[in-house]
């Protein structure tokens, strides 16, 4: 990795060199117009724009999520997040630095004058014959403000759920809960473990010429031909709320809520599934039984919990083993007595003498091991057993052991199958999943 200096940038990105050229008396770039003048050369001449399309760009070929710029005390270091961890690819110089944060900025439609506050913005980029949007986050650090750059496709990125990883009894029963008219399906688990996209590759299946669907979301994550997308806007009293009661005056068959985060949205989510609508959302819970008392804590009654609640599906994103490259190997006695002591839950399911797989790293997965991701997940089906422990009041312990008596498989468990498939390695199913008490 090389440092992007403010006269010559060596980007490794493209392994390619960049020529600044300014007129000596432009020391900070001041206006719009300063900032088309500061150029840079890679065979053509190229503005600070096409500076920060070319690292966009990049990011998107390399599967990032997220873009992060962030201001040390001598350099600036631009990370990507790929599959869920962020890889350092590029420094540059606070010189350089500025100028990119100004043009952000004015592209983002934010205050240039002002450092000292948070701000939030969107860019749309063209990209190919495609479109691609990203959410901007500027935030004032001690060092700097800095950037974060959420990329979203426009074109709408879904998946089929056997894509996903969901499988066998889990599969059915996601199948037969979205199948059903009315009722209310939730994807939990903590952000970035990609619930949303559960969520839309159920709407993708549902969505036909028959059906009236609305989403409500912050933001607005994918797009899909035929359903309505609304982007909720505080400014415009746009909130989750408001719009969910909007979207019920416009004849929905069904509505996804972005996420329940209070009582009021939570409230008219339910009674929008008790007057026969199918919704789908989000909540930030563990696991799949936290959910059901996250929701009496927000003030829902625990019958019209269990008379609306169609499943709970928690979940996690594990890295996925680099098809290419993986290799075969068993569990040794001395990394099975570790496991003991670390993780007793998972030294339960597997033993000494297991066959696994490691990554390797090869030209295919950029020397990293890993390629994608697979979702790890914990589907809890509310029948009628686990409805009467709702409605008589019983503890999260015993709606848990009923949902393992009616066949529920934990994210664990499930995680380590797919370990035993090769799908992914033991060590990554240790660091995204916890404990379990």
């Amino acid at each position: 990795m090389t440092e992007v200096k403010e006269d010559q940038v060596e980007e490794q990105i493209e392994s390619s060199e960049i020529v600044e050229e300014r007129d000596d008396d432009v020391e900070e770039v001041e206006t719009v117009a300063e900032v088309k003048q500061v150029k840079y050369e890679q065979g053509k001449y190229r503005t600070i724009g096409e500076f920060l399309k070319t690292i966009v760009f990049q990011a998107l070929e390399m599967d990032s999520s997220d873009i992060h710029i962030e201001p040390q005390e001598k350099r600036v270091v631009v990370r990507f997040r790929i599959d869920g961890l962020l890889r350092e690819v590029l420094t540059m110089d606070k010189n350089l630095y500025r100028t990119l944060l100004f043009k952000i900025k004015v592209e983002s439609k934010m205050k240039t004058d002002e450092h000292f506050a948070p701000q939030d913005g969107k860019i749309q980029f063209e990209y190919g014959t495609n479109k691609l949007d990203t959410r901007i986050s500027v935030l004032p650090t001690t060092r700097g403000e800095k950037i974060v750059m959420r990329l979203l496709s426009s074109e709408g990125k879904t998946f089929t759920l056997e894509e996903l990883g969901l499988e066998d009894r889990d599969l059915e029963v996601v199948k037969k809960s979205y199948s059903k008219p009315y009722g209310t399906i939730f994807a939990v688990g903590p952000t970035g473990s990609g619930k949303t996209t559960t969520l839309y590759s159920m709407l993708k299946i549902l969505n036909s010429k028959e059906v009236n669907i609305t989403t409500v979301e912050d933001p607005v994550e994918y797009s899909i031909v035929g359903v309505n997308h609304v982007q909720i806007n505080p400014k415009a009293d746009l909130t989750f709320a408001n719009v969910l009661r909007s979207i019920l005056r416009q004849d929905p068959d069904i509505i996804m809520v972005g996420e329940i985060r209070d009582s009021e949205t939570a409230s008219i989510a339910i009674n929008a599934a008790m007057t026969g609508h199918l919704v789908l959302s989000t909540l930030h819970t563990n696991d799949a039984a936290s959910a059901i008392p996250r929701l009496i804590d927000m003030g829902i009654e625990d019958f019209l919990i269990a008379s609306t609640l169609n499943v709970i599906i928690a979940q996690r994103l594990a890295r996925r083993l680099c098809q290419q490259c993986k290799k075969e190997t068993t569990i040794t006695k001395e990394e099975y007595q570790e496991l003991q002591k670390m993780r007793s839950d998972l030294a339960d399911l597997v033993k000494e003498g297991d066959k696994v797989f490691k990554e390797q790293g090869c030209e295919k997965c950029s020397s990293n091991g890993f390629k994608g991701r697979v979702g790890l997940y914990e589907v809890l089906l509310i029948n009628k057993q686990i409805r009467h422990i709702i409605t008589s009041g019983a503890n999260i312990d015993e709606l848990l052991d009923q949902a393992r008596k009616d066949g529920m498989t934990l994210i664990v468990e499930d995680g380590v199958k797919k370990v035993k498939a090769g799908m992914i390695s033991l060590n990554e199913l240790i660091r995204v999943t916890a404990i379990k008490e």
